[in-house]
């Protein structure tokens, strides 16, 4: 008797594939397993409606032929819109603010597209094709006796007639040689990297640091590499900036990458009466604004200037900057506005940065977000 009987009981000897109670010790198995393990089974399968009723099943039909009905107008509409809309037309919407109608419509035509098939695909599975559950058998997975020891034999003559387990200095080293094979793999991926920006995306050549001289530069025309004075910048024209000297230096292609800018003009009433609005006015010079032209998102240089709109356009991504409100975003996957740079004009008359930039240009970044 185990001591784990209790006093007075009798063990009782276990059979099959029977549970072990707890008061019956330690018992010896056979090392068998059984020839299938007992089917658990499956809950009552429940009708739905349209397998029940034809008529519902009907309705579920039409929903489908709807949704894919959708599918095929939005497939139209994105086609009409993009050969008979203007992409100059522009309309007011909600929370977006103006917007190109092409863009609109393009984007709702694909969207309802594909949302019509997905969502058809789906309720046509869930209402009208076949859900009855299936119960696979499964059977003992494990190898014969024979083709396990025949296995580990094959393994034991590969590993003597390689003679390594005979050579020691060939298994350590073939050993190192694999262990070490993936360290060149690593090497390119973290060298691709680059080095660490420091602070290169919040100094530019517009701060004395770079440029070794006073922070208030002239803005110089690019690439004519002239001085420009508030009177040739007339209203709807947009001039490329450079700051003076930058040409004329080292390296120029990459400081040119974060110090370039784009100049317009506005009528000083077309700026919005916010607090951004308020600001950009405050930091131009009557009326002339400076943005940097690098853009929030991943760095696209932007070059499309709307007049009317006075939104300032990324061809990349469609990111949209107001520039009556400190070139807020109002469309598109950037997340901040574009940084300004404060002018004002020197003693000849001609535009001069009156500090440099006030926050990193160019994309967000984990510092900066």
């Amino acid at each position: 008797m185990s001591e784990h009987t209790p006093t007075g009981a009798q063990p009782e000897e276990p059979g099959g594939s029977e549970p072990v109670r707890l008061d019956q010790g330690h018992v010896q198995g056979t090392g068998g397993v059984p020839e299938q393990f007992a089917n658990p089974g499956l809950p009552p399968h429940v009708l739905r409606n349209a397998d029940l009723d034809e008529r519902a099943a009907k309705r579920a039909e039409r929903q489908v032929a709807l949704l894919f009905l959708v599918s095929i107008l939005g497939t139209v509409l994105f086609i009409v819109a993009y050969l008979l809309v203007d992409t100059g037309t522009q309309v007011w919407v909600p929370i977006t603010n103006e917007m190109r109608l092409s863009n609109l419509l393009l984007g709702l035509g694909l969207s309802l597209s594909l949302l019509g098939i997905g969502l058809g695909a789906v309720h046509w599975a869930k209402t009208l094709m076949p859900d009855t559950e299936v119960v696979e058998m499964r059977h003992p997975l494990r190898s014969k006796d024979e083709a396990r020891q025949d296995f580990v034999a094959t393994m034991v003559e590969g590993g003597e007639s390689s003679q390594l387990t005979r050579r020691p200095l060939l298994k350590a080293t073939f050993g190192g040689a694999m262990g070490l094979f993936a360290l060149p793999l690593l090497v390119q991926i973290v060298g691709s990297l680059g080095p660490l920006p420091r602070n290169d995306l919040s100094v530019t050549f517009w701060d004395k640091s770079e440029n070794g001289r006073s922070n208030q530069l002239r803005l110089m025309r690019d690439p004519e590499n002239t001085p420009i004075k508030p009177a040739d910048v007339t209203i709807g024209s947009v001039f490329h900036i450079q700051p003076e000297g930058l040409l004329d230096s080292e390296d120029k292609l990459n400081k040119m990458s974060y110090s370039s800018v784009l100049l317009m003009r506005l009528d000083p009433k077309d700026f919005q009466e916010t607090e951004q609005g308020r600001k950009a006015r405050a930091w131009g010079y009557e009326g002339i604004v400076a943005y940097s032209k690098i853009c929030t998102h991943v760095g696209c240089p932007v070059g499309l200037y709307e007049q009317t709109t006075h939104h300032l356009l990324c061809p990349c991504h469609q990111s949209t900057f107001d520039v009556t409100n400190d070139c807020e975003v109002v469309f598109g996957p950037a997340g901040r506005p574009m940084p300004q740079l404060k002018i004002t004009v020197d003693s000849e008359g001609y535009l001069i940065a009156d500090q440099p930039f006030q926050e990193p240009v160019g994309p967000s970044f984990w510092e900066r977000g």
